[in-house]
């Protein structure tokens, strides 16, 4: 027989049986197109279902196109295949539950081994069988064909809303291939377009079904089988699975289970929780973007910054922000991205450069420019620049003194309250007592006006108003707005609950302090307890109960050592600048504890506190202020003269060590009077808020003058009176 002339009457019984399948017909008998079963569209038919009049004669062509190719490479059309085709077909007119009686009807259980073998025969290099013994069971098409057809039905499943079944089905054909060719799919493979093409959207499918299921470790495996498995997908698919896998990640709040031991490489990096794994993933899609393998999607930028900020890590941000070729992201969306990382790192002068740079350029017009403008006020504020940092917030307000919308007053709000601070900040430097007034009442005036304009909202213009109150002695308007603050944050902040303690204490109110800090440790969560405690134990101690504050203290250092087994150096990264490192608050503590002990007159004690330190921090002015201490009170005073000068040397600024330093040298004769009094006057400079240095001071002028001692001494008592246990700030 001919063989075009048996592919073209082949052809036309295909048409006719496509159309009868479809309509619901029957063939005759010298019509049927012969297979390894009959076609058996019989269940088909008593599902009820038929197409619409019409229809019949809009038959997909490349359906028909499918079937030939069978035809030409097999002789006959099997009934899954037909199923498969016609499948397809009500898939793509958009009936898809019609589809899926179809889809259903295929044998699944019966031909997964089938393409198997067939997979792993197509795979195979070497011809060690006969020729009839290596014949697969099936064409690579027809694998194609039913492995497509598997897939319809997941996405049917998926259309329906049935995705746990859909999942199930998908993850058929990713199994099927896996178990098939262990080592992942051949080079040569990439011939088979079309079975690629499936393989590749089933792939990318089933994490997102899993996560339609609810079932996030499912979802987190697929990911990664998907990844680590030899797909030859596409990379826009490699990498748009990358990155979906780093937000979810990052953002489910499901913490992912470990890898299991297989996919775990001698000598690779196995990243130890979701941050690590997602921050290794974005960085393999930036290197494409960066290599121009695929196109620049910001986002991916904006995923990362969340990433390694949420790490402690702004300052690796900043390097993968520079490496980025030129033109990748505007240059004034780099030099913000960089201030902010390098601020949020503590590098502020190479934060506050990037910043003059940019504004200094000419081609920048300031007037758009607020952000910046905010940014670098805030740092100059923050690092005792205040001239300038007072520049930058009056260009502000001028560009925004003609607008009146919401987001023109937020900005004013927030300049209103950096001049609250930057005021605040002078005022502490000023040498006179006018200049001091002064900058103290526009502080209160600037930070006023910040809470009007956000309708006592923002909860860092209560604590500075409660704080700036609080330093300028004014106890009851700073005790009203610490309450307002913990009303508005709900008690979430330590540092409220710290501040209102301080207040009280300030009113000799010690109980009451005692009860809020008992009540913020109810509140917060236990590794944010050891600055509560701390405040507790000074409590404990200025009323007299010595004992209790050292239990207190040795609950602090309980917390501390938990803390630091529970999240060893990822605990310091992720509340940077929030609370206290664990290792500078046990410091502290152990220094507590040695002036404890000191006051009880247990020098071993004492000595062996100031020995923890010193293995913590070897160069601690506190430290050598606090053995200073222990010196004094045994008696030694040159050697505590000479732990008070290390001290100093180490932090200059020091102010318990220059106060202790000119007490010591008024002990040792009117010759040192001088020398004493300059260091109180050092001290007076930092804190003029400081009692016991006005106090001292007095006792220095007393051998001199009487009047000025009067004066200091009043000066201590007013103080005194209302001193709290700790500095406000």
């Amino acid at each position: 027989m001919n063989i075009k002339y048996w592919l073209h009457k082949q052809k036309s019984k295909l048409r006719k049986m496509m159309k009868c399948i479809c309509s619901g017909e029957h063939l005759g008998k010298d019509e049927v197109i012969h297979s390894s079963e009959s076609l058996a569209t019989r269940d088909y038919s008593a599902s009820g279902y038929s197409s619409r009049a019409g229809e019949t004669e809009k038959a997909d062509t490349s359906n028909i196109e499918e079937a030939e190719s069978s035809l030409r490479e097999s002789g006959f059309l099997n009934y899954e295949e037909a199923r498969a085709l016609l499948g397809r077909l009500e898939y793509q007119k958009g009936n898809v539950e019609a589809a899926l009686r179809v889809f259903e009807g295929i044998d699944t259980a019966a031909v997964i081994p089938r393409i198997k073998i067939t997979i792993v025969r197509r795979c195979e290099i070497s011809r060690r069988h006969s020729q009839s013994e290596n014949t697969p069971p099936m064409s690579m098409h027809a694998v194609s064909l039913l492995v497509e057809a598997i897939f319809l039905k997941a996405k049917s499943l998926q259309a329906l809303g049935r995705y746990s079944e859909a999942a199930q089905s998908c993850k058929a054909i990713l199994e099927t291939f896996e178990t098939a060719i262990p080592n992942g799919l051949p080079e040569n493979f990439t011939s088979e377009y079309k079975l690629l093409e499936t393989l590749n959207k089933a792939v990318e499918l089933l994490p997102e079904l899993y996560k339609l299921s609810h079932s996030p470790q499912e979802a987190i495996s697929s990911y990664r089988r998907a990844l680590l498995y030899k797909w030859i997908l596409e990379i826009e698919t490699r990498t748009k699975i990358e990155k979906d896998f780093a937000i979810f990640l990052l953002y489910s709040g499901n913490e992912a289970a470990p890898p299991d031991l297989r996919s775990q490489i001698e000598g690779n990096f196995v990243p130890k929780n979701n941050v690590e794994e997602a921050v290794l993933l974005l960085l393999l899609v930036l290197k494409k973007i960066v290599l121009e393998r695929v196109e620049w999607d910001p986002s991916v930028l904006d995923h990362l910054a969340f990433a390694l900020s949420t790490g402690g890590e702004c300052k690796s941000l900043a390097r993968q922000i520079e490496d980025l070729p030129q033109g990748t992201i505007g240059s004034r969306e780099k030099y913000d991205s960089l201030a902010l990382c390098y601020h949020a790192e503590g590098d502020d002068v190479i934060a506050l450069n990037l910043l003059r740079n940019f504004l200094n350029n000419r081609e920048n017009n300031n007037r758009d420019c607020d952000f910046e403008l905010l940014l670098a006020s805030k740092i100059c504020t923050e690092r005792d620049y205040s001239e300038e940092g007072t520049r930058y917030i009056h260009k502000l307000l001028a560009n925004n003194e003609s607008e009146k919308s919401e987001k023109c007053q937020e900005r004013v709000s927030y300049a209103n309250y950096l001049l609250g601070l930057s005021h605040s900040a002078r005022s502490r430097a000023v040498g006179s007592d006018s200049e001091r007034i002064l900058n103290q009442s526009e502080s209160l005036k600037y930070l006023e006006n910040a809470r009007r304009m956000t309708k006592g909202k923002y909860s860092r213009v209560l604590y500075s108003l409660s704080l700036e109150n609080a330093e300028q002695r004014k106890l009851e308007d700073a005790l009203y707005y610490a309450k307002e603050l913990l009303r508005l944050e709900g008690g979430s902040s330590v540092e409220g609950w710290i501040l209102l303690a301080r207040i009280l204490s300030a009113q000799k109110r010690y109980l009451d302090a005692e009860n809020i800090i008992d009540a913020a440790l109810e509140e917060s969560g236990k590794w944010e307890q050891g600055e509560l405690l701390r405040m507790k134990a000074k409590l404990q101690i200025v009323q007299g109960c010595l004992i209790d504050a050292v239990e207190t203290y040795t609950k602090i250092l309980a917390v501390v050592q938990v803390r630091r087994k529970s999240f060893g150096g990822v605990h310091e990264n992720l509340f940077k600048g929030k609370t206290k490192s664990n290792g500078n608050l046990e410091m502290e503590i152990w220094h507590d504890l040695a002036n404890v002990y000191t006051s009880l007159s247990q020098w071993r004690d004492a000595e062996i506190c100031l020995s923890k330190s010193e293995a913590i921090n070897p160069h601690s002015a506190s430290r050598l202020h606090s053995a200073g201490l222990l010196y004094e009170a045994k008696g030694f005073e040159k050697e505590a003269l000479k732990c008070y000068e290390k001290a100093l040397y180490i932090e200059p600024n020091h102010v318990p060590s220059l106060i202790s330093t000119a007490v010591v040298l008024s002990q040792l004769g009117d010759k040192s009077v001088p020398v004493a009094k300059s260091f109180l006057t050092d001290a007076l400079r930092l804190e003029r808020t400081n009692a016991v240095a006005w106090y001292n001071l007095g006792l220095v002028y007393k051998s001199e003058s009487g009047v000025e001692a009067a004066e200091c001494f009043e000066a201590a008592a007013l103080l005194q009176e209302s001193e709290p246990i700790e500095p406000f700030r």
